[in-house]
């Protein structure tokens, strides 16, 4: 049973830094995209940042691009999100998500086959 879950949300004043953690269990971690998401209340789910596990490339969207980092720990199967310089407007439910094969960019949540719970990270100014 594939299993992805998130952790670190918390609140933070604008300017900090928050890291987020996705476990992975039940799913071979190699050759396949890991994704962060995002959304905030009221909007459509957005993709924030993504990793192809196999190569380690890595994919931003320009509002995060500069303050935020993804990594990942291969031998936990974990992938991080590192979110510095946070901002009020980087406030929402975050999401880990899964799909097989390179990420070939930033892609959609359409694309990926299987998502954590989410972890809430909000930001006050």
């Amino acid at each position: 049973q594939v299993q992805l879950v998130e952790s670190g949300g918390d609140s933070v004043q604008a300017g900090g830094s928050l890291r987020l953690s996705c476990a992975v269990s039940g799913y071979t971690y190699s050759g396949k995209c890991m994704g962060w998401f995002r959304q905030a209340e009221g909007k459509e789910r957005e993709a924030v940042a993504a990793i192809f596990t196999s190569a380690g490339s890595s994919y931003y969207a320009d509002s995060v691009k500069a303050r935020f980092t993804i990594s990942q720990d291969s031998a936990k199967t974990t992938v991080y999100l590192q979110m510095n310089s946070l901002k009020p407007e980087d406030t929402a439910m975050y999401f880990c998500a899964a799909k097989s094969g390179g990420c070939g960019g930033l892609l959609p949540w359409r694309a990926y086959a299987y998502w954590g719970r989410g972890t809430p990270v909000t930001v006050s100014s």
